[in-house]
This record gives structure tokens, C-alpha cells and sequence, in this order.
């Protein structure tokens, strides 16, 4: 069963044994506990059964036995007394018995859990030493201590007891460089999860931006374009029906254009599976529709051969003029004309829109510029790397000017495009 973290409800309590002070590892010193318990009674049972222990089965005999693995609740806040207890109680019961591995797990694991909280010295140290006192007691003092004789290990017991506690600190410190190596890729992954998060963040922000954009876009110039006729409407309803009745008709196509241009700008919003949206993509194969329902003259002239443009700069293209034309029905004055020029260069498209009409005095600002208008659309431009300037021309108007880069060619320096008369009034 999990544990639950220790910043979680069921917390370990710091005040309880030593076994139940790790989290997620409360259960592992009992099993280790129990795991060398089972061998060190077992293996030393089957041993006396061949005749091979000198010590009478009692409290020392249980004691020498059990003193290791008991000492192993302590491996991780103390390793080094468990390292040193376990040592010494298989010491002491080899110097009663003939050598033999099981009565020295316990000694192992408390080597492989000094390796394995990182100190690889001191746990080569400390199996150096165990191994040290193992031979000191049983080869060199066996004589002075009146050992049972078969108690003395050989050259090939020797060897293998060293093998044995190097092979438990090789093991730990092993298990010590897996065990980083898997917290770092656990990291890593955290990382890297957490960045798709935060771009996933930043791609829905800046597509409710683009969202955003495109309605003002729309919503302006249809409502703006509604606004004049309706007026229109109003003015000429009694002497001049007939021009009353065009102005409604105008509004009722502004108003349909507007609905279908909103459900295109929406479908991106639709759902996995949903049919894709029959609108044709906006673009500048569109700019006649646009003119025509512009209210007002509108003159286009095109430069350069006409090519099949990237769809963002043919969007941002059809957007950017059709904000120009809503700000000269906002500002202008009540007879506009508008000239629309678009060249084709090998490495970019440039746009001028300018009034040529008398304009009117300038109307106060009161849109918040970051919604849209010139902000709107010099964002436009800035996104696909290109440029815009709107500003005022030498009839007292407004000018807009953009160049949007198409290919490789980049963006060259600003045109000199023509003036003729007042710019778009902003």
C-alpha cells in the first residue's frame, strides 16, 4: 500500500520508532529487521546441526545472533553504530563457530545502507575495518583466546568474507547512483511537464488574443459600416425612400457578412469531429467583396504579379485594410474616397491605404488602443515580422502603410508609397 507523504495527513510522527520515521519507506527496516533475522537463525541451526557452532543454545547464543539485525532499525539515522553493532555481534559469535556467510547478513545490509546514503568512504572504511577485526580475532587471537579449534577461516574463507562486504558496499553505492539518476530524470520530467503546461498557458492566451483581434476586426468594420446606413436610413426614410430602402439593404448584407465572418473566426472553437466551416478563408481574393461594401468609393490598384500569398500575411493583409476602411467611415469626413494600393515584391507584400477625400475634424480617441485600431494592426504586422506606420500625410489626413515579409526575401525598407491627398483619419 502507498504511504501517504509526509506532508499529507497521515504524516509519519516524528516521535515514533525508528522503523516508521521514513514516509514512504516506513516498512523497509522491519524487512530488512526480519530478513536477517530469518538468516541468521537458519543458516547457524542448520551449522550446529553439522556440528559447526561451540556455544550453547541460550540467552548469549540468541543474543550474538539477533544483536545485528535488531541494531538495523538504527541503519538509517545512526549507520554507523548499526554498521559497528552488527559487525561486532557476528564477530563475537564467529569466534564460537566455523566460518560460514548467514550469521553475516546483517553486518551486509548495514554496509549497503551506509553506501547507500552516499558514503562510499566511510562504508569502504568500515568493511576494511569489520574484515580487519574478523581475521584479528579469529586468525591472530585464536590462540590467546583458546578459540574452538575450526573457528579460523583459510586463505578461501577470507577471501570470500572480503568479497562479501565489498560486494554489499559496491551494491550500495550501485543502488545509490540509480537511485539519483532516477530522481534526476523524475525532475526532468517535472521540468518538462511543467514547460508544456506553461506553453500550452501561452498558446491558449495568445489564441484568445488572435481571437480577440479578429473580432474586433470584424464587429468594427460591419457595425461601424451598419451605423452609417442606418443613419442614412433615417435621414432620407420621408423625402428619399428609395435611397432609405439601399440603406437597409446595405445593412441587412453588412449584417450577414458579419455573422458569417464571426462563425469563421469561431470555428476554431469547434469541437474534434465537427464538420470544418464552408466561409472561404479571408484574404485579399476577397478585397473586391470588401470594397464594394465599404460605403464609400473605394479605388484599389495593384503593382507587381499577383501570386498565392502564406494564409497568416493574406489574413493580415485582408484585416489590416479592412480596419483602415473602418476608421475612414469612423473619422472621415461625409464624402471619402479611399485608394487602396498593394504591391507584390519577390521577398514581401506593402499595403497603403490613404483617404483622398476631405476628412473631418479629428474625433476624440476613446477606444482602448490595445483592443484593436492602429495598435491592432501594427500587432498584426509585428507577428509575421513585417512593420506598420500609420501617420499623418500631407493633406491633413492619415496615411497607413504595411509590409508584411512573404518568403526568404525578409522585409525590405519602408516604401515611399504614394500620398495622394489626406491619409486614413485615426
Amino acid at each position: 500500500m502507498r504511504q501517504a507523504d509526509d506532508c499529507g495527513p497521515r504524516a509519519v510522527d516524528p516521535a515514533g520508532p525508528p522503523w516508521r520515521r521514513r514516509g514512504r519507506h516506513a516498512n523497509w527496516p522491519p524487512g530488512a529487521v526480519l530478513a536477517a533475522s530469518i538468516f541468521h537463525l537458519a543458516g547457524t541451526g542448520e551449522l550446529a546441526d553439522r556440528g559447526g557452532v561451540h556455544l550453547a543454545t541460550g540467552p548469549l547464543y540468541y543474543f550474538l545472533l539477533l544483536a545485528g539485525p535488531v541494531a538495523l532499525f538504527w541503519r538509517r539515522r545512526a549507520p554507523f553504530v548499526a554498521v559497528a553493532v552488527s559487525a561486532s555481534a557476528s564477530i563475537a559469535f564467529a569466534s564460537h563457530a566455523e566460518p560460514y556467510w548467514m550469521y553475516a547478513v546483517a553486518p551486509a545490509i548495514a554496509l549497503f545502507s551506509l553506501a547507500k546514503q552516499g558514503r562510499r568512504t566511510e562504508a569502504a572504511i568500515a568493511a576494511a575495518a569489520a574484515w580487519a577485526g574478523y581475521l584479528l580475532v579469529t586468525v591472530v587471537l585464536a590462540g590467546p583466546l583458546d578459540l574452538p579449534a575450526g573457528v579460523s577461516p583459510g586463505l578461501r574463507e577470507a577471501t570470500l568474507a572480503a568479497a562479501g562486504l565489498g560486494g554489499a558496499v559496491l551494491a550500495g553505492v550501485v543502488s545509490q547512483v540509480h537511485r539519483d539518476q532516477m530522481a534526476t530524470i523524475a525532475r526532468a520530467r517535472r521540468e518538462r511537464a511543467r514547460a508544456e503546461e506553461e506553453q500550452e498557458r501561452r498558446q491558449a492566451s495568445e489564441e484568445r488574443l488572435r481571437i480577440a483581434r479578429e473580432l474586433h476586426d470584424v464587429l468594427g468594420h460591419h457595425l461601424s459600416l451598419i451605423n452609417v446606413q442606418a443613419g442614412v436610413g433615417l435621414h432620407l426614410m420621408d423625402n428619399r425612400p428609395e435611397q432609405a430602402r439601399e440603406a437597409l439593404s446595405a445593412i441587412k448584407t453588412a449584417s450577414a457578412e458579419a455573422l458569417r465572418e464571426v462563425r469563421s473566426v469561431l470555428g476554431v472553437l469547434r469541437t474534434e469531429g465537427e464538420e470544418a466551416p464552408r466561409q472561404p478563408a479571408l484574404g485579399l481574393s476577397r478585397l473586391a467583396d470588401l470594397t464594394a461594401g465599404a460605403g464609400f468609393p473605394v479605388r484599389t490598384r495593384v503593382d507587381g504579379e499577383e501570386r498565392e500569398l502564406p494564409a497568416e500575411v493574406d489574413r493580415a493583409a485582408y484585416r489590416i485594410v479592412q480596419e483602415a476602411l473602418t476608421n475612414v467611415r469612423r473619422h472621415a469626413g461625409p464624402e471619402p474616397t479611399v485608394l487602396v494600393e498593394i504591391r507584390y515584391t519577390p521577398g514581401s507584400l506593402m499595403l497603403s491605404i490613404t483617404n483622398t477625400g476631405r476628412v473631418a475634424a479629428a474625433a476624440p480617441r476613446t477606444e482602448d488602443p490595445a483592443a484593436g485600431g492602429i495598435a491592432g494592426m501594427q500587432a498584426r504586422a509585428h507577428s509575421l515580422g513585417g512593420t506598420l506606420t500609420a501617420r499623418p500625410s500631407s493633406g491633413g489626413g492619415f496615411l497607413v502603410t504595411a509590409v508584411l515579409p512573404t518568403g526568404p526575401g525578409g522585409v525590405p525598407p519602408e516604401p515611399a508609397l504614394s500620398e495622394n491627398g489626406p491619409g486614413v483619419q485615426r
